[in-house]
């Protein structure tokens, strides 16, 4: 806890990012340590002018352990870089935020996780697309991740909400602000069917130019991004963007070609999005069988012995986990090469990868790094 609270302090410094924290986490053996160096040391840590004078002006204003009694007050916890359950997915991403803010739960079967977007000026089409697919991948076991934002996001909470499942809610504001207002009452929801999750400090209001960078979020606890309904130079095209450069799949519903709502969707088909009429799409794009995503909800519990996976069923594999295993030893091998070796698309080998270590085969080890355990 100690230290937890100096992630929260360093994520407050403007100009100090995951790059600057590695080096001073090397320099300084612990954060506590640099957050306590004084100037001198700093400068000699390779820390520059700009940002050390950031850390002194917050080490001044701000009291930590006040921060820290914020978040539990507020019904949240602080999840960092540093903690073992802190998203798989999501730690890939070069800009991984280094604090995550969440009011819920996240739990390992949540890796298997698809994230809707779209227009927030959704017609009844648009909705009613977003709210069946939703609920689809829910019964399926499938996390369901979205922006909480009135049309499609409003659309896919509530339809993973309404299927039994599990769905995210990424902000670009505090976790403990409501937003838009008349969500709250789904906020509610959605915190008890899953998480809402930001990386903005507690009470940080909405503003335009935090939505972009927590699109990078949505995209990243995600194995793919399916959007509907988005006109050009829209948001929900941002997060497709977003997600193309993480190597995650891209889908899109097809819509009216003389509505602006869908020219972003259809101009995505395209480019080469994959279309979608029915959930199978995109089970089937991303490798994930029926009988496999049915099995993910009696996973909850067996972050234990490979004895209690295979009693549950989840000893056996699919073509494409055994295929990794085949390249999976005890050294850890970077994902790139998991791709060029086997020759699967980055997509199916995320999800594989997620399904083997849920089931106590392989072990991320960070880094983008995986590793055998039996």
């Amino acid at each position: 806890m100690d230290e937890r609270k100096y992630w929260l302090g360093f994520s407050l410094v403007p100009d100090i990012g995951p790059k600057r924290l590695a080096r001073l986490l090397n320099a300084f053996g612990s954060l506590s340590n640099a957050w306590q160096a004084d100037e001198r040391a700093l400068y000699e840590s390779g820390l520059e002018e700009r940002p050390t004078e950031n850390l002194n002006r917050v080490r001044r204003q701000i009291d930590l352990d006040a921060q820290m009694a914020r978040v539990e007050k507020a019904g949240a916890r602080l999840m960092t870089l540093a903690d073992d359950d802190y998203p798989p997915l999501l730690r890939q991403v070069p800009d991984a935020p280094t604090v995550l803010y969440v009011r819920g739960t996240i739990t390992p079967p949540d890796e298997l996780a698809l994230a809707i977007v779209g227009t927030r000026k959704a017609t009844n089409y648009g909705y009613q697309a977003a709210y069946r697919l939703a609920e689809q991948l829910a019964r399926r076991g499938i996390t369901v991740i979205s922006g909480l934002a009135q049309g499609i996001d409003t659309a896919a909470h509530r339809g993973a909400i309404d299927g039994g499942g599990r769905t995210f809610a990424i902000l670009g504001c505090g976790v403990d602000v409501a937003y838009p207002r008349e969500n709250e009452t789904l906020m509610r929801s959605v915190i008890e069917c899953g998480a809402v999750i930001s990386e903005l400090p507690l009470g940080t209001p909405p503003d335009a130019r935090n939505f972009p960078p927590r699109n990078r979020i949505i995209s990243g606890l995600s194995l793919g991004v399916l959007v509907i309904e988005a006109p050009e130079k829209s948001g929900a095209l941002i997060t497709a963007s977003t997600a193309a450069e993480q190597g995650r799949e891209v889908f899109a519903v097809p819509g009216n070609i003389f509505n602006r709502a869908s020219s972003g969707t259809n101009r995505l088909i395209q480019d080469g999005a994959k279309l979608v009429m029915k959930v199978e799409d995109i089970l089937e794009e991303l490798n994930i069988a029926h009988d496999r995503v049915q099995t993910r909800r009696s996973t909850e519990g067996i972050a234990s012995s490979s004895s209690a996976n295979s009693s549950s069923g989840l000893g056996k594999m699919n073509e494409s986990e055994a295929r990794l295993m085949e390249h999976l030893n005890a050294d850890p091998t970077h994902i790139d090469d998991l791709v060029r070796l086997c020759g699967l698309p980055v997509a199916a080998i995320h999800s594989a990868l997620t399904m083997l270590e849920l089931k106590g085969l392989a072990r991320n080890v960070g880094h983008m790094q995986y590793s055998r355990i039996r």
